[in-house]
C-alpha cells in the first residue's frame, strides 16, 4: 500500500473509528529502538542524520497522541547502557538530544503538555543535563503528560526510590527500628520519577526485540506490551493506530 495515498488515509481513518474512548490507554511507555540498525540498512553513514529523524518522529509521535487525547507518554531515548557506548555513537546522539531538549517548550506549547525529565541527569555530559533541566523548567503547560527518560535505567529508578523513602523517613524522625515496616508497594510507588501518573497502561518497542531492556520495570507489573517490527525512524502512524486496535481488544485482568 501507498501509505500517502487516500486508500491509506481511508485506512487510518477506519482505525481510529474502531478505538473506543473507554478502552484507550491513559499511559502509552514508548521504547524508541534501532537507530542504529536502521541506519545500517538504509546505508547512511552518518549517525547524527539518523538521529535527527528519530527525533523527528519523536515529534510526529507527540502530535498523534495529542490528537489522540492520550493523557501521557513516556519515551525512553537514552538508557544508563546506552552510556556505555564509543563517543562515536554516544556523541551524534548527544548534539541531537540536546536540540531536541531545545526544541521542546515550543512543541509543549503548541501541544499542550507537561514535561518531566526521568532517569540519573547527573550522567550526562553538562550541557545536556543543563538543556534538560530548562526544558522541564520552561516545558510547563498543563494538559497532557510527557515524560522523557533520559540517561534512564528501570533498576536505578527501584534504588533511588527506596533511597528516597529511607532518607525521608529519617528526616521525619521515624526510628530505625521502625523503618523496614513503613516500606510497601504505595511507599515505594510514591517515590518513583514520575510518580504522579498512573502506570502505563501499554508499552511499544519498535525494532522487534521483544523486551523491556528495564524499562519502567516496577510500573510496567501489569502493562500490555506490543512489539513492532519497524525501526524508530520508520514508525508509522498506521503502526501505532495498530497498536492501539491491539490494545483495546485484549482482556486486562491484572493478575486476578
Amino acid at each position: 500500500m501507498n501509505w500517502t495515498s487516500p486508500l491509506y488515509r481511508l485506512y487510518e481513518h477506519r482505525l481510529i473509528g474502531a478505538l473506543p474512548r473507554d478502552r484507550m490507554p491513559a499511559h502509552i511507555g514508548v521504547i524508541l529502538d534501532g537507530h542504529r540498525r536502521y541506519a545500517r540498512q538504509e546505508g547512511k553513514a552518518d549517525l547524527l542524520e539518523t538521529y535527527r529523524e528519530g527525533v523527528a518522529k519523536l515529534e510526529e509521535f507527540l502530535e498523534w497522541s495529542a490528537q489522540l487525547e492520550i493523557p501521557a507518554i513516556t519515551a525512553w531515548v537514552l538508557s544508563t547502557e546506552n552510556l556505555d557506548r564509543t563517543s562515536a555513537d554516544l556523541d551524534p546522539l548527544f548534539i541531537v538530544l540536546e536540540e531536541l531538549l531545545r526544541a521542546i517548550p515550543a512543541l509543549a506549547r503548541r501541544l499542550g503538555f507537561s514535561l518531566q525529565v526521568i532517569g540519573s541527569i547527573d550522567l550526562l555530559p553538562a550541557s545536556l543535563a543543563l538543556a534538560a533541566k530548562e526544558a522541564e523548567r520552561d516545558a510547563q503547560f498543563g494538559g497532557w503528560q510527557f515524560n522523557l527518560a533520559l540517561g534512564y535505567g528501570g533498576r536505578q529508578e527501584i534504588v533511588d526510590a527506596c533511597r528516597s523513602l529511607v532518607s525521608g523517613l529519617v528526616q521525619s524522625g521515624v526510628a530505625p527500628e521502625e523503618i523496614a515496616d513503613r516500606i510497601d508497594i504505595p511507599a515505594i510507588s510514591a517515590n518513583l520519577y514520575a510518580s504522579s501518573i498512573p502506570d502505563p497502561d501499554l508499552v511499544i518497542r519498535t525494532s522487534g526485540e521483544a523486551r523491556l531492556s528495564g524499562f519502567l520495570l516496577w510500573q510496567a507489573a501489569y502493562s500490555e506490551f506490543v512489539f513492532v517490527d519497524p525501526y524508530w525512524p520508520a514508525f508509522r502512524r498506521v503502526d501505532f493506530l495498530r497498536a492501539l486496535r491491539d490494545f483495546v481488544h485484549r482482556d486486562r485482568r491484572f493478575g486476578r
